[in-house]
């Protein structure tokens, strides 16, 4: 499924601080290992769905299967960005493991599309389910309003990278001259860091 896929340092707006609502995953690939950072108050419907993967095991046999980089596009593509794309990549004609979940436009959650930050691939607003990208660099073209959907509703960005920044780029590195991995890059779990 191609769905368009699509971490500062320092907190993204709209993120809280507050341990009672974030809520941390590990994700391990044959690479390394990466953290996510949600905010259960933040993006709530795309928290809650990316936690129930992740709570009911459904992400353990995902893996990174697209990587687009500025040199993969098609040359006629006016708006370029650079993610990592990660899910189960279930072919188009499969049911989703769990129903689509309502678009959370970056306009109502105040996040955005920030180095590192994990967003919802999809096609249509509210036809996301299981695959995930994580952003290389800022993508503002991204968010609401941007201009890589032509719908202009962006994608539902929810979480972002805090440990395993070096492992995302290395995910990165091994973009080919198509977007679609030859051999994609398994997950081995996706699991709740129980809090500190």
């Amino acid at each position: 499924m191609l769905a368009l896929a699509a971490i500062a340092c320092v907190q993204p707006r709209g993120f809280a601080a507050t341990p009672a609502t974030t809520v941390r995953t590990r994700v391990v690939t044959e690479l390394g290992t990466f953290d996510i950072e949600v905010d259960t108050a933040v993006a709530p419907t795309t928290v809650a769905n990316y936690l129930t993967h992740v709570d009911r095991r459904l992400l353990d046999k995902a893996s990174v299967y697209r990587v687009v980089t500025l040199v993969n596009q098609p040359p006629d593509t006016r708006v370029r960005i650079e993610v990592v794309q990660w899910g189960l990549d279930l072919p188009d004609d499969t049911a989703p493991l769990l129903p689509a979940i309502a678009h959370e436009a970056t306009r109502e959650t105040g996040l955005r599309h920030l180095d590192g930050t994990v967003s919802m691939a999809r096609s249509q607003p509210g036809t996301a389910t299981s695959e995930f990208f994580i952003c290389i660099g800022d993508q503002p073209s991204l968010d609401f309003g941007g201009g890589r959907n032509p719908d202009g509703q962006g994608f539902a960005a929810f979480g972002r990278v805090v440990s395993g920044r070096d492992v995302v780029r290395a995910l990165h590195a091994k973009g080919e001259s198509v977007q679609r991995l030859a051999a994609p890059i398994a997950i081995t779990s996706v699991r709740r860091v129980p809090p500190a």
